[in-house]
């Protein structure tokens, strides 16, 4: 039997110094492509590990799992000088470490990038993650999402004109700074081919947070006014809302003519296509008021179902509102590869896919400490001094 192919990022050694979400979520996507990930925890475990029910089939809690497959785990005291020493092995081997520490933290463990580790470490890559970087009115204060959704403009925008202004649903400036984060790494390891050398890669959740004020940014540059709440609406685009069939909402993404006129001989309803309120896109944009009326009284006895499907066969998109459940039962799901069960332990699965070398999402999310006499004897401490540390608390025992 053929083995399979090595993962794009194999060989690659990484130390995951991070807690929660956007660092380990970083780590967790190196360690689908094939890297070699040790998660360095405190000795009370990343604060993960506590934000549940619900629990996995193991026990162990599902918010910590969605983010930190394929990893090994130490849990290591970095406040004492032999949980630092330990540390500093595992970088003489490493080619990216990523943290989220209060800016200043491994400074003050003179752990520092520019002050030390770039100099012992030439070639490390060194990944911040923090709410608003170390300087600036801002710089070293923390943040979690929802409060920077609120900082930078997001909850602003979301929600309805009565509703008031609401998070997110989903944590999505620190999803996206994950994704920064790595797009960092990626990018430092591309010049690393060229110079030999690493650098400091910084991904914070504010600058995320404001890069995803998309249009919105863009028309309070150009018109001058505030983006408001539009609900599911769009500000630049109609129909491109939510509306309500006979069994079901759905959503429509008409974005130009052509799929207008498509959209309306598929409900039966051409007389909108030529009516003047609604011929061209800016016409939709300002009557859409009136436009919206139309198309509910439309929709009012049509199945959702048979509506979007025979709209995304004619090229027109719409989707039904799904709820989480129904998102992940979907067979196109399954046929992505998005939902995956390894040993019994469910997981999303891998959002980008290479023709050559996949990547997998096969090992389970780690026990706390669960790797540490296997990790320290890599790094040569003898049974006697794993002992000692266990002993005195600077590593804490696994406890399986």
């Amino acid at each position: 039997m053929s083995q399979p192919p090595l993962g794009a990022l194999a060989g690659l050694r990484v130390i995951d110094l991070s807690r929660v979400l956007a660092g380990p979520l970083c780590a967790q996507m190196l360690a689908d492509h094939g890297a070699s990930v040790i998660k360095v925890e405190p000795p009370d475990g990343d604060e993960a590990r506590r934000f549940g029910p619900p629990l996995d089939e193991r026990g162990e809690v599902a918010y910590f799992g969605a983010l930190n497959r394929g990893k090994r785990s130490i849990a290591v005291d970095l406040s004492r000088p032999a949980g630092r020493a330990v540390l500093e092995r595992l970088l003489a081997g490493a080619d990216v470490l990523i943290e989220n520490f209060l800016p200043g933290t491994m400074e003050k463990w003179g752990l520092g990038y520019e002050g030390t580790l770039a100099a012992r470490h030439p070639r490390l890559i060194y990944c911040s993650v923090s709410g608003f970087g170390a300087d600036g009115p801002l710089g070293g204060l923390p943040g979690y999402d929802a409060v920077l959704q609120a900082i930078c403009g997001l909850m602003s925008v979301n929600g309805t004109p009565d509703s008031g202004p609401l998070r997110l649903g989903v944590p999505v400036v620190d999803y996206l700074t994950g994704y920064n984060a790595l797009s960092g790494v990626l990018l430092a390891l591309a010049a690393r081919e060229r110079s030999s050398l690493g650098q400091r890669v910084e991904a914070t959740l504010f600058d995320t947070g404001l890069a995803l004020l998309v249009p919105h940014a863009s028309n309070w540059f150009y018109s001058g006014r505030i983006p408001q709440r539009m609900g599911s609406a769009h500000p630049n685009i109609a129909p491109y809302d939510r509306y309500a069939a006979a069994d079901g909402e759905v959503f429509l993404g008409v974005v130009n003519n052509g799929q207008f006129k498509r959209f309306c001989e598929c409900v039966s309803r051409p007389d909108l296509a030529s009516d003047p309120r609604f011929s061209e896109s800016s016409l939709r944009l300002t009557n859409r008021d009136a436009l919206r009326a139309e198309i509910e009284r439309t929709l009012v006895n049509v199945p959702a179902a048979a509506l979007c499907d025979d709209l995304m066969r004619r090229g027109v998109p719409a989707g039904p509102v799904n709820d989480v459940a129904q998102a992940l039962s979907q067979p196109h799901a399954v046929h992505r590869g998005m939902v995956v069960d390894q040993q019994g332990h469910r997981s999303l699965g891998l959002p980008v896919k290479l023709s050559t070398n996949p990547g997998c999402a096969d090992t389970l999310p780690p026990r706390l400490s669960e790797h540490a006499g296997a990790i320290l004897s890599e790094l040569g401490y003898d049974a006697a001094a794993i002992e000692s540390l266990q002993a005195d608390g600077t590593i804490t025992r696994p406890l399986i």
